[in-house]
């Protein structure tokens, strides 16, 4: 249990936290929330005993296990998953002491503790480590290849993929997330999700995502002027909850205005008066102890809206039979080679439509939008544009873009020249940049802050089709709702990429998906896409073969045709089952063996007899045998679930 008592923190004159009181317990799953700079961040290195209350206690059992996710990640030259793998510092301290004694000279002592730290790596899953780590990879999106790859190679929002695969190896009691979501895409985040699910020990994690929070938390911790407040349930619930409250609140505060109101009233008229001269020096007295409700403190509530289109061409683009990807030049600009990356993209827009784009890390989302905005041309096919297009296109390269030397008002002067300074202002502060902040420079501010300028931008132009690609990333969750707002009113035409399922649910009416370098429509809706996903991501033939059919229009079959398309069915299972269920009855027979074999060299080596110079190559030939016999064993378990798995599948499918 971790229990917050009466604990207070200062970060440099501000007030974090004020006899803040909190329990968290064994096995929960905690969301964190609370608006930006209350304090989420540094209540985790209270926790990892980076900083230290000021006042009050933050007690856990002393022996708990913490993982976190490191914040910097060297640039190793070191395989991505050996660095996934050593998030298990207990497992990489044992594989250390081990290689370091087999290495030496041994004795009985030497050998003894060989033995314990064979038994101890058994224990700790070192047999079975390398599946697990690939399996970790290969749900946040790394492919077997990139696994290979130094961890040098990566991007910084990939190599933060990897320290979250690191953080996830490690065993732990407790396990801290800080937005975990924000360098992961919707497939990612989905096999996250599903993971954290089947945690075992305390997770308190921070998001900004409310659909990841609602998939995972069963308590959210609220911190709302210096204080925590605990509510049972996921976010939904929370914000249902602090609605409720708030309400409450505002009646309470209303009643208690009146009381003063006519308290006061009483007190002025009669106060001096003879005969009502106790009776209103009692209303006074009542009145000094009516303890004053705080006011309430409102959200930010941070609004904006789009523009109304001028015009809209309709349709607003064709493509008829497109290849997107990239085209590889020399130093001349010539031509030298073509990657694509989305092939035969029969794909039209029609004035008012909202599309959400789904897909796989790296299925070429982001450059069919590319593709669509114009920054890259069409390998080949007929791409027509209607007349009067105009595109705001957000995507986060666009915000990095943003000249950190200038101010957001010289950002919207050099856009609109024409317009008055005054109304440019106007407008920005519609974005909260008020005052200086409008003359500042982009440098400091924070991701978040450029993100809504980039948004501002866009604001202005009036676009009547907008491309956002992954325009959440960075924002909170204030402004995540506004943007969410925003967009269900805008009158033009949508596509939109985005892992926040809020957001899409709440702003697009259909989707299409890119997979298997070919766009198309996806009759479905975010539940059957996490259905999709999973079934791709455990049985890829299974699912390439029900996608196929899928695209298939349904007919009715008669009983006949019925019962054929049934037995046809049965014969396919057995021939997926037979062969499984026959290598599943030899490996039990073969680990039944094995662990008779084990079972023999461990009781020859309790003898102390054995580790007699005498016995000395014994002892080294019985070693080994245990190291072959504990491998062979390790493999036969991981082959046997791995089949017991499929077997499962066929079973299911």
């Amino acid at each position: 249990m971790i229990r917050f008592s009466q604990f207070s923190l200062m970060r440099g004159t501000k007030p974090l936290f004020d006899k803040a009181d909190a329990t968290v317990n064994p096995g929960e799953k905690v969301g964190l929330v609370g608006p930006n700079g209350a304090g989420k961040t540094s209540l985790f290195s209270l926790l990892l005993g980076e900083l230290h209350p000021d006042g009050g206690d933050i007690d856990f059992p002393a022996g708990w296990r913490i993982s976190h996710v490191a914040q910097e990640t060297p640039a190793l030259d070191r395989p991505a998953l050996e660095y996934a793998i050593d998030g298990d510092t207990h497992l990489r301290k044992l594989e250390a002491e081990l290689a370091r004694l087999e290495a030496i000279p041994q004795d009985a002592a030497s050998g003894m503790r060989i033995a314990e730290l064979h038994t101890a790596l058994a224990d700790a899953g070192a047999y079975t480590v390398r599946s697990r780590a690939e399996q970790l990879l290969v749900g946040l999106g790394f492919s077997a290849e990139e696994m290979k790859r130094s961890v040098a190679t990566f991007s910084g929002g990939w190599r933060m993929r990897l320290n979250l695969a690191q953080a996830l190896m490690c065993p732990s009691d407790l396990l801290l997330l800080d937005e975990p979501t924000n360098h992961l895409d919707l497939d990612a985040i989905l096999w996250l999700e599903d993971w954290l699910k089947r945690y075992a020990g305390t997770l308190v994690v921070i998001s900004h995502d409310r659909d990841f929070l609602d998939g995972i938390a069963s308590v959210i911790l609220h911190i709302d002027d210096g204080k925590l407040k605990r509510y049972a349930g996921n976010y939904s619930a929370f914000e249902r909850q602090r609605a409720e409250q708030l309400a409450l609140m505002q009646g309470m505060i209303e009643k208690q205005a009146k009381r003063r109101a006519h308290l006061e009233a009483y007190i002025s008229r009669f106060r001096y008066k003879a005969t009502k001269a106790r009776q209103a020096q009692s209303r006074i007295k009542a009145l000094e102890k009516m303890e004053a409700l705080a006011p309430l403190r409102e959200a930010s509530a941070f609004t904006f809206d789009f523009f109304e289109p001028e015009s809209s061409p309709n349709p607003l683009l064709v493509m008829d039979g497109v290849t997107a990807g990239y085209t590889n030049r020399d130093e001349n600009g010539d031509t030298v080679s073509t990657a694509p990356i989305v092939s035969d993209i029969q794909f039209a827009l029609q004035t008012g439509e909202r599309i959400g784009l789904l897909g796989v890390n790296g299925a070429g989302k982001s450059t069919f939008i590319k593709t669509v905005a114009g920054e890259l041309s069409p390998l080949s096919g007929v791409f027509t544009t209607g007349k009067g297009l105009k595109i705001g296109y957000f995507a986060q390269h666009q915000v990095e873009m943003l000249r950190n030397d200038e101010s957001p008002l010289w950002h919207l002067m050099k856009i609109a020249p024409d317009t008055r300074e005054q109304e440019l202002r106007n407008f920005l502060g519609r974005f909260h940049f008020h005052g200086d902040m409008a003359t500042s420079p982009v440098a400091p501010f924070s991701g978040g802050e450029k993100a809504r300028l980039a948004l501002a931008l866009i604001v202005w132009q009036r676009p009547n089709l907008l491309l956002l690609d992954e325009p959440t990333n960075h924002l909170d969750l204030d402004m995540r709702e506004a943007l969410t707002e925003a967009l269900a009113q805008y009158e033009g035409t949508l596509l939109l990429v985005s892992h926040d399922r809020h957001l899409l649910r709440a702003t697009t009416d259909r989707f299409h998906i890119v997979s298997d370098g070919r766009l198309r429509e996806f009759d479905g809706d975010l539940d059957d896409y996490r259905n999709w996903l999973f079934a791709t991501r455990l049985a890829k033939t299974e699912a390439e073969k029900q996608d196929g059919a899928s695209d298939k229009p349904d007919k009715p079959l008669d009983r006949k045709e019925q019962k054929r398309l049934e037995a046809e069915e049965r014969q396919r299972l057995s021939a997926l089952k037979k062969p499984l269920e026959k290598r599943i009855g030899w490996l039990e027979t073969e680990i039944g063996k094995l662990n008779d074999r084990k079972t023999a060299i461990d009781r020859q080596l309790a003898d102390s007899a054995i580790y007699e110079q005498a016995n000395k190559d014994k002892l080294r030939q019985l070693l080994a045998d245990q190291v072959e016999c504990t491998k062979r064993l390790a493999a036969c378990e991981e082959e046997w679930l791995e089949k017991q798995d499929e077997l499962e599948k066929v079973l299911a499918s």
